[in-house]
């Protein structure tokens, strides 16, 4: 809908796989800013809306048990990049591949029973399958730029016309006509930033650059 690139193929979701979830993930936002949830977000019956010190406890829980959820997350990230870095004559037989993911993990130092990999690969298609060989990782990238964004947004006064200006003419309408991190540094104005990442997942105090 916003597209204004020249040439078609550029527009929309025509831009590198570890950047096209991140549109997308910035609006998710919306979902429980204050003026946005009043309008879906009621009784079934009253029609009342939901109380903030609810809402409060709703948002608290998406930091729990990060620690792990993120930790089996990357130890998923790290063997799926080892495959794609072998060379063919180092690929393991059938019987060779539980103790690469544990020589993976462990070189890594991601070896923890208490938290395995999301995904082993024996039965993860993304790892050989689907277009995301190599690319699982993009989930998590898409993420780290997605909650620097926010930040950005939250720090120049939130829902505004200003800002959804700045999003769609910088970002949103140029598709894949320009560098994927010229557009986002085009819209933030700086470097992707891990602090509101982890500080939405509750593993670091401050989202401050």
């Amino acid at each position: 809908m916003f597209s204004t690139v020249k040439y078609p193929r550029f527009a929309g979701t025509a831009v590198p796989r570890d950047f096209v979830e991140y549109p997308s993930q910035v609006n998710e936002m919306w979902r429980d800013w204050p003026e946005v949830l009043q309008h879906y977000a009621r009784h079934y019956q009253t029609g009342a809306a939901l109380p903030p010190e609810l809402l409060a406890k709703v948002l608290a829980t998406a930091k729990f048990n990060q620690g792990y959820m993120t930790t089996e997350l990357v130890a998923a990230n790290v063997i799926d990049q080892a495959w794609h870095q072998l060379a063919p004559a180092d690929v393991p037989g059938a019987d060779g591949v539980l103790a690469f993911e544990t020589a993976t993990l462990q070189k890594a130092g991601l070896d923890f029973a208490p938290v395995p990999p999301r995904y082993r690969s024996t039965y993860f298609s993304h790892s050989f399958a689907g277009g995301y060989s190599a690319g699982y990782y993009s989930y998590f990238w898409s993420e780290v730029l997605d909650a620097d964004s926010v930040e950005w947004i939250k720090s120049h006064g939130g829902l505004t016309r200003a800002n959804g200006d700045h999003f769609r003419t910088t970002l949103l309408s140029r598709g894949g006509s320009e560098d994927a991190m010229v557009l986002f540094r085009n819209f933030t104005g700086g470097e992707p930033y891990i602090g509101p990442l982890l500080q939405r997942r509750g593993l670091e105090a401050t989202a401050a650059k």
